[in-house]
């Protein structure tokens, strides 16, 4: 099952923005570090440089995933948005330890900050584009359901929380506590660390095929049975890939049903549970039942 032409535009448009606020980010917060010395920031700089690598593997992964399935790949391409997770969750993580690391350091030597306005503005800039990427990602994960989209969704809402803490930490610098700068980068660090961890545990529970949710496969189940001419529905399997679902259900028929009436009514369960999820592609198999 192919995407339609405007989930493949909304995931294309949510990946290259991702890339450009990293970019302007990057770009931005290394100038003012360079003029303040400040760890909170160097820490921002670092965990933004990640998000731009991670980001632009985002952005092949979802480029990958959007392909139809193939000879190779009868299933789909989805999961390589799964495996931009993995990378995402690696990237993220390794920005924790180093910050954590400089963060140290810093309460062992500390040292005065130089010039922390610009560092402010910079962070009042950060802020204003993050807010802004993360309601277009929402958007998109709502009507596409993209695990790499969510997943770069969710760093950047860590990105929230630690501008937000940089900012912080340079308002107080300049009105006299230059010392929590320091505790500000460490509490930083151990939080992206836990960001990461998330990441990491959604992308896996694509890769080893976990089932959608209970409620949701009973749903299915009752949307099956609701067909008129069917006795019961069972051993319904689920599993995410991408944006895609895919799910097997078995149908109980009359026994002496005719094929092409079994058949119909096979096409009229997938057809309600498609109507009802519409990423979700259905195989059905019919079970005659006495």
């Amino acid at each position: 099952m192919t995407p339609s032409a405007e989930h493949q535009r909304l995931l294309r448009l949510a990946t290259r923005a991702s890339l450009a606020v990293a970019s302007i980010l990057i770009l931005t917060k290394a100038v003012a570090w360079w003029l303040s010395g400040s760890v909170s920031l160097l820490a921002g700089l670092t965990d933004s440089a990640l998000d731009g690598v991670a980001s632009f593997l985002n952005l092949l992964a979802v480029h990958y995933a959007l392909r139809p399935a193939d000879d190779d790949h009868l299933y789909g391409h989805g999961k390589a948005e799964a495996m931009a997770g993995m990378a995402q969750a690696l990237f993220i993580g390794v920005s924790a330890v180093l910050i954590g690391v400089q963060a140290v350091e810093r309460l062992q030597n500390p040292q005065p900050l130089g010039d922390t306005a610009i560092g402010i503005a910079v962070m009042l800039l950060s802020l204003a584009l993050t807010v802004a990427l993360l309601m277009l990602q929402a958007r998109v994960v709502r009507i596409t359901g993209s695990t790499a989209v969510r997943a770069d969704s969710l760093h950047y809402r860590s990105d929230l929380l630690l501008n937000a803490s940089i900012l912080l930490a340079l308002v107080l610098a300049r009105l006299g506590w230059p010392q929590l700068d320091a505790f500000f980068g460490l509490g930083i660090a151990l939080y992206i660390l836990w960001s990461a961890l998330q990441i990491a545990r959604e992308s896996s529970a694509i890769l080893m095929d976990q089932a959608l949710p209970g409620d949701i496969s009973e749903q299915m189940l009752a949307l099956a049975c609701s067909v008129p001419g069917v006795r019961g529905a069972h051993d319904l399997r689920t599993r995410v890939s991408g944006s895609h679902w895919f799910v097997q259900v078995h149908l109980e028929l009359p026994g002496d049903l005719p094929l092409t009436q079994a058949h119909a009514l096979c096409d009229q369960a997938a057809a309600a549970i498609h109507g009802k999820y519409p990423k979700a592609e259905v195989l059905v198999h019919a079970d005659p039942v006495q």
